[in-house]
């Protein structure tokens, strides 16, 4: 009785380690190469499977399908002797149709995948100056990636997307750069601000001189109106009747006028007027006012 439980035991263990010997899971975005006595046999996709119990079949590699990114800086010098450093971010994966080139052709696909990225921007960066660099770094970067996606696929690789994220040129150059920039942005400003200064010189001079003009106007007409009122006044004497000739008539306004004059001067303050000092002073105003009643 206990040889027959000992014998089922040890078969129990054994329909056991068949078992966990046989079955194996895959996860998902993941294949198992497998090989049956060192030899590729199949590429087992996501899910359970059976292989041959105790070593026979054998999982060579577990391989990821999902997306990688590998980052590489490379060091290299643009058409007028810059040297840069540029950062390049290049995201791959394995094709699955594929991968047994992918595990059995290539031992490290990331550091392949640098070897061809450097190699490639070492043959197209000398072509540009480094302000072209910047300018360009976008076409740069797809043409890398058709050049690497072309030699990486005969190993069973897909380069999805590589990008040029930072282009840093030697210390030295960027501060020269900073400094010419700056220079630059300096005198921009010094052209606006002395542009700004001409305008509002030249507005202020138009002001100006608009003011003069019309301030010129201003006492032409000052002037004109009081001739027109000396001529209306002697007009009205003259249909009065009043028996004056026109000198006498214009005496008389001319001295009204000449102290209406000298009461608006004193009403505003202290102000300097220059007047004739003399009746005959007063006699040449009167002369001139009469000669400009007979050229009117």
């Amino acid at each position: 009785m206990n040889t027959a439980i000992i014998v089922l035991l040890c078969i129990l263990v054994l329909l056991v380690l068949v078992v966990l010997s046989t079955l194996y899971v895959v996860k998902q975005q993941t294949v198992a190469i497998i090989e049956r006595f060192g030899k590729y046999q199949v590429t087992a996709t996501s899910g359970i499977h059976i292989r041959m119990p105790f070593g026979i079949d054998k999982i060579a590699a577990r391989v990821q399908l999902r997306l990688l990114q590998s980052e590489i800086v490379v060091e290299t010098k643009t058409k007028d002797n810059v040297f840069v450093t540029l950062n390049v971010a290049t995201q791959y994966r394995v094709n699955e149709k594929n991968v047994t080139d992918a595990y059995y052709k290539l031992m490290k696909p990331e550091a392949q995948i640098k070897s061809y990225i450097e190699d490639a921007l070492r043959s197209s960066v000398p072509k540009l100056t480094l302000d072209e660099l910047f300018e360009k770094k976008d076409e740069i970067a797809l043409e890398v990636q058709h050049q690497v996606a072309e030699e990486m696929s005969t190993y069973g690789y897909i380069i999805v997307k590589t990008l040029i994220t930072k282009v840093e040129p030697d210390a030295e150059v960027k501060q020269s750069m900073n400094e010419i920039n700056a220079a630059q942005r300096k005198r921009v400003a010094a052209q606006e601000l002395a542009e700004a200064d001409k305008i509002k010189i030249v507005t202020a001079a138009s002001a100006e001189a608009e003011k003069d003009r019309l301030h010129g106007v201003g006492i032409a007409q000052q002037r004109k109106a009081i001739v027109d009122g000396l001529a209306d006044s002697i007009q009205e004497l003259k249909e009065a009747n009043i028996s004056l000739d026109e000198e006498q008539i214009m005496s008389i306004l001319l001295t009204n006028q000449y102290l209406d004059t000298l009461n608006t001067f004193a009403s505003k303050g202290n102000q300097t007027l220059f007047l004739p000092n003399t009746p005959n002073g007063v006699d040449d105003i009167r002369s001139q006012m009469l000669s400009a009643l007979k050229v009117k």
